[in-house]
């Protein structure tokens, strides 16, 4: 069997049984989970422990741990925009995301291209090559949320 369809069945796999996995590089083992994503919040690694959320996630916004409250609010999501906190100015835009590419701010120029998402794979900057592969999803994830694991959970 093929190393492309081994990792298709198991990505395919991982989908169905805990949701939302993410993997280092184009892995799909259990050892190389950087982070899942059920019920609406980030896990680190496999875990499902509540004193593992790193965020939740409620479509829109991303707060710190299980919290509810606004003044915990990291970033929000509107028209494609990535927003530090729960600001509505465009000085605190951190990220733009359009076309299945997240860039820098605002800026609409290919040399502020941060990642590339493509068929459930982050790519590096602008590229399609497979060694250029940062991560994996198990399915699709909202691009907020890989702003976060990327660029604000390190």
């Amino acid at each position: 069997m093929s190393r492309f369809i081994l990792s298709a069945l198991c990505l395919l796999a991982a989908t169905f049984v805990c949701g939302q996995k993410v993997y280092r590089g184009t892995s799909c083992y259990n050892t190389d989970i950087i982070c899942n994503v059920s019920d609406g919040k980030l896990y680190k690694g496999n875990s499902v422990y509540q004193t593992d959320v790193l965020v939740r996630f409620d479509g829109t916004s991303l707060y710190r741990g299980t919290s509810v409250y606004s003044s915990d609010i990291l970033f929000t999501y509107r028209n494609g925009h990535i927003y530090r906190g729960h600001s509505p100015y465009q000085s605190d835009i951190v990220a733009t995301w359009r076309d299945g590419k997240m860039y820098r701010a605002t800026s609409p120029h290919q040399s502020d291209i941060l990642f590339t998402y493509r068929n459930n794979k982050v790519y590096r900057r602008n590229s399609s090559y497979q060694s250029d592969v940062l991560l994996t999803t198990s399915a699709r994830i909202h691009p907020l949320l890989l702003y976060f694991i990327l660029f604000a959970a390190a």
